[in-house]
């Protein structure tokens, strides 16, 4: 029978069908816009309690079959095994359906790649980090916004920082934080000697601003003439921008824009997600002194993976993933095979909580 508490479904089932009558209801405005952003948040849930419960009271109508005997028990005794597996796999997807979700999945992201140890072939390795990003995003049909960018002198980046903007953007990249490593053989090298370098990558959600307070009196904020690769100068005016967070040392620079506004206000945005960020982590370390877990942090010092592409090999070194598709993976798409296996890797980590709480 129910592995699953008959309550909580019906809870679900009534948050769902009282949501339903709000709307129905004629609720307009602000009201309206809540409730609909419930019932989109709410309906998958909802048919999976539906479709639950029903199997369940099928199975009981199933066990009262067998437990009577005569003619039909025989045929209801054979349809149980494939009703007993489409419950535990119902069961299973609701159980992924309830547990805690994270506010910022939704969000968009704010994607920092920088070069890392060594030297050009590092910059360029950071360059196909990104292009590999800008691939997958493309295929998710999200849309990526370049902030600001550092030409590497032999090709690819010193550091690009970038908005992702695509729903669930953040839930797909959050555990693309940290260094990635690779092993390969770099254009220059004459006799074939495989060459290991990295990238730092980090994805922050984008923060609004009633998610972290700032006080002018907290900012430091420097105007400065931007300059271009060899000096040159951009403009004539001193329209660059670094604004430093003075409690938190934190400062962010930027100079892509004619004009000193846009560049204030998107380095307050960069500024706001680094801060956002930082707050969120205090938040779980105090939830969990073991919130770390196998999947990790999201820590820039911490390895994550390992690109070989002599080989052709990649590997993730907190869920022990390997694949031999680094080329397709590298091209964009197929990063999907392995964000997918870090998210359910992380789902089973929440779900073995859950279970040892009881």
């Amino acid at each position: 029978m129910a592995s699953l508490p008959l309550e909580k479904l019906d809870r679900i089932l009534e948050r769902f069908a009282a949501v339903e009558h709000g709307l129905s209801s004629g609720a307009t405005g602000e009201a309206f816009v809540r409730l609909s952003k419930d019932y989109a948040e709410l309906e998958p849930a909802a048919k999976a309690a539906k479709d639950l419960r029903a199997a369940y009271e099928e199975l009981k109508g199933l066990e009262e079959m067998i437990a009577a005997g005569g003619e039909l028990a025989a045929m209801a005794g054979d349809e149980r095994p494939a009703l007993v597996a489409r419950i535990t796999a119902l069961e299973h997807t609701m159980r992924l359906m309830l547990l805690p979700k994270d506010a910022a999945d939704e969000r968009d992201v704010i994607l920092e790649v920088r070069a890392g140890t060594g030297g050009d072939e590092a910059a360029i390795f950071a360059g196909d980090l990104f292009r590999m990003y800008q691939r997958y995003a493309a295929a998710q049909g999200w849309r990526v916004e370049v902030i600001s960018a550092s030409d590497g002198e032999h090709g690819g980046y010193k550091e690009i920082i970038a908005n992702i903007h695509g729903a669930g953007a953040y839930a797909k990249l959050k555990f693309e934080s940290g260094v990635h490593r690779v092993q390969r053989v770099p254009d220059t090298e004459t006799q074939g000697r495989i060459h290991t370098s990295a990238a730092t990558v980090a994805v922050l959600p984008e923060a609004e601003e009633v998610d972290i307070r700032i006080e002018d009196k907290d900012l430091r904020i420097d105007v400065y003439r931007s300059s271009g690769p060899g000096g040159q100068s951009v403009n004539t005016t001193d329209s660059a921008v670094r604004v430093t967070h003075i409690p938190t040392g934190i400062s962010v620079a930027q100079q892509t824009e004619k004009s000193q506004l846009k560049n204030k206000n998107m380095a307050m945005k960069l500024l706001r997600a680094r801060l956002y960020e930082i707050e969120r982590e205090r938040i779980d370390s105090e939830r969990s002194a073991a919130r770390k877990g196998q999947v990790g942090s999201g820590d820039r010092s911490e390895r994550i993976r390992t690109y070989n592409f002599p080989q052709g090999r990649l590997t993730d070194h907190r869920i022990n993933l390997t694949l031999y598709k680094l080329p397709e993976i590298i091209e964009g798409p197929a990063l999907e095979d392995v964000i997918s296996a870090l998210i359910s890797h992380h789902q089973a980590e929440l779900l073995a909580a859950e279970d040892a709480r009881g």
